[in-house]
């Protein structure tokens, strides 16, 4: 993956495009109405993908390497960015190529993380519409010293706390464990399917979009970003869900997230489609509106009738 790709179809607020930098609204905070974020995109540059946000009100997202941003662009962890990025050997700026492992490689075995979450309501979540028991059947959690409340992502027998994400409560910065499995091998909300024998289920991209959903009524899991492969595609048809129905975000990441889960699926289990109302960029913005009007989707009613 290159990393010019990821910026150039990234949709910037207030870009600036100079030949070798890139000025904009930082990513990382809302409300940023002047370009005070940048990124070197001078390949020749041994800081070629840093980038600088003078606004940030904590030292470690004043700046940071490549693998930092593209993590938060793409809703992975940073070991997977780093991957992504840096896997095999450089041809050239800005240019990768992958080296096949020899078949004979041992995988790396991840051990569970050994972080102890203590399930607590969170205020920020409540005001996001998420009710406080779907809160305690997700476990989710708060981390005051970073003001952040906790998403953890288990094992599908529930058993094993496989990564965790912390999601700022006063802007956009999230971020994964240490350590943790990687997201592209997961599927969060996986183990409710199994504890409570799910045959059909909404899938989304974002958890707090699950969580929504589930305060809803609706059972649902979600990818965790708008990636899919055949991993998260093989967690779910040995699941218990029989039935999908694929919510996806109001963009262009969106359907294109849509078209990849229907192809995985399609043939192999029933699958629906739903779209977020016009005007709402995914099920959590759209909350405001209401069951009822959530139930004129037609698969939607299907699945709460």
């Amino acid at each position: 993956m290159k990393l010019i790709d990821v910026v150039n179809n990234h949709p910037w607020c207030n870009p600036r495009w100079h030949p070798l930098k890139l000025e904009a609204s930082s990513p990382f905070r809302e409300g940023d109405d002047s370009p005070s974020f940048s990124i070197n995109l001078d390949p020749s540059s041994d800081k070629y993908g840093w980038w600088n946000d003078w606004g940030a009100k904590e030292k470690r997202w004043r700046a940071g390497p490549p693998e930092k941003l593209i993590a938060f662009l793409r809703n992975i962890t940073e070991e997977e960015a780093a991957e992504l990025l840096y896997e095999g050997s450089r041809a050239g700026p800005g240019e990768y190529i992958t080296i096949k492992l020899p078949t004979n490689n041992n995988a790396r075995v991840r051990k569970p993380l050994d972080i102890t979450i203590e399930p607590q309501v969170s205020e920020y979540l409540l005001g996001r519409g998420i009710s406080a028991e779907v809160q305690t059947l997700f476990r989710t959690g708060n981390d005051p010293r970073s003001k952040a409340v906790i998403l953890p992502w288990w094992s599908s027998d529930g058993k094993r706390l496989l990564n965790v994400k912390y999601r700022s409560t006063w802007d956009k910065r999230f971020w994964y464990a240490k350590g943790g499995h990687p997201i592209r091998d997961l599927i969060y909300g996986i183990n409710v399917v199994y504890q409570r024998n799910l045959k059909r289920v909404a899938i989304v991209e974002a958890e707090v979009d699950a969580l929504t959903l589930w305060s809803l009524g609706i059972p649902a899991i979600a990818t965790g970003g708008a990636a899919f492969n055949a991993k998260k595609r093989d967690l779910i048809l040995r699941s218990p869900i029989e039935e999908l129905i694929i919510v996806r975000d109001s963009d262009a990441a969106g359907r294109a997230w849509r078209n990849q889960v229907y192809e995985a699926f399609s043939g192999k289990i029933d699958v629906s489609l739903a779209l977020v109302p016009r005007g709402y960029k995914d099920v959590n913005e759209a909350r405001h509106i209401g069951i009822g009007d959530l139930r004129k989707l037609r698969t939607i009613y299907q699945y709460l009738a």
